[in-house]
C-alpha cells in the first residue's frame, strides 16, 4: 500500500504528490473497492456475506483487503465474539467518502457497458469511528 517516499515532497508513506495515485495505492486493485461497496451500498458487515458476493473473492484476497483497509482508516474492525474470534467490520467517515466515487463508476458502467445493472435500492451504511 505505502510506499518508501519518491521525493521529500510526497506525503509521508507516499510515491507521489498525485492525489489518484496516492488513492490508487490504497484502493486501486479489482477487490477493494469491492469489499467497499459491499459495506457501503449492500449491507454486508461479516466475513461470509462478503464471500458471498458474485464475484467470488478469494478467502485469502478477502482477509488481506480487510486488513489493508483498516490499515488505512476505511475501516473499523469490532468483534462480536471471542471465542472463536468473529468481527463484524464497519466502514470509517474516510471509508463513507468513497461513496461519491463509486457512484460515478456506476453511472459510467451503466452508461458504457451493455448488460450492468444498479440496484435499485441501497443499505444505509452504519458508519463508525
Amino acid at each position: 500500500m505505502k510506499k518508501a517516499n519518491a521525493d521529500a515532497s510526497c506525503p509521508e508513506g507516499y510515491r507521489s504528490t498525485c492525489p489518484i495515485a496516492n488513492v490508487l495505492d490504497i484502493v486501486g486493485d479489482k477487490w477493494t473497492l469491492l469489499v467497499v461497496r459491499d459495506l457501503l451500498i449492500l449491507g454486508k458487515h461479516r466475513y461470509g456475506e462478503f464471500q458471498n458476493s458474485p464475484e467470488a473473492i478469494p478467502t485469502n484476497i478477502l482477509a488481506d483487503r480487510l486488513k489493508r483497509l483498516e490499515a488505512a482508516g476505511l475501516v473499523k474492525k469490532e468483534f462480536y465474539q471471542d471465542n472463536p474470534p468473529r468481527a463484524e467490520y464497519f466502514l470509517t467517515r474516510k471509508g463513507a467518502d468513497l461513496g461519491p466515487v463509486l457512484k460515478a463508476m456506476g453511472q459510467w458502467g451503466q452508461r458504457y457497458i451493455p448488460g450492468v445493472v444498479i440496484p435499485k435500492q441501497f443499505a444505509s451504511a452504519e458508519i463508525r469511528d
